[in-house]
């Protein structure tokens, strides 16, 4: 968990999203991000956690941020998650091949599921980490800590 320390850059990557775009991580910079880590797509609590992201959207661009959901799932599933849930904005990143490689990479692979932690990474327009929060799976982040996190 170190490699995640406040202060520090993060690593890069790039995934898909929902629409098949690629979407690389230091694109970003400027930004300020949050990193939405969830176990798996088509589940109540993912579900919940996406569409809080996607209620709190235009907050986000306000801030002068993006949040991207990240789970396991592979790109098609994730479009058509979105669609059934009503996410029209939010974009959901594909960690799905090689499986959970950057869950893994940022120390949010649970070996024994199969799957990411539920986890929030809040990143500052330098690509440096703010913040890092693991919650219990069934629950979900506070987004008000969110938001207070990219204030900071």
């Amino acid at each position: 968990m170190n490699e995640l320390e406040p202060g520090k850059m993060i690593k890069d990557f790039t995934l898909y999203d929902q629409n098949l775009n690629e979407v690389h991580l230091h694109d970003m910079q400027g930004r300020k991000i949050l990193l939405a880590f969830h176990p798996l797509a088509w589940t109540r609590g993912c579900s919940k956690h996406m569409k809080l992201l996607e209620d709190n959207y235009e907050r986000f661009r306000a801030a002068n941020a993006v949040a991207l959901g990240i789970s396991i799932d592979s790109v098609h599933s994730k479009k058509a998650w979105a669609r059934e849930i009503g996410v029209e904005n939010t974009l959901f990143l594909a960690d799905f091949w090689p499986h959970g490689q950057v869950a893994r990479m940022y120390g949010m692979f649970d070996e024994d599921k199969g799957v990411s932690e539920r986890a929030s990474i809040v990143i500052d327009e330098e690509l440096k980490i703010r913040f890092v929060k693991i919650y219990e799976t069934r629950s979900l982040p506070d987004i008000e800590e969110i938001f207070d996190a990219m204030r900071e």
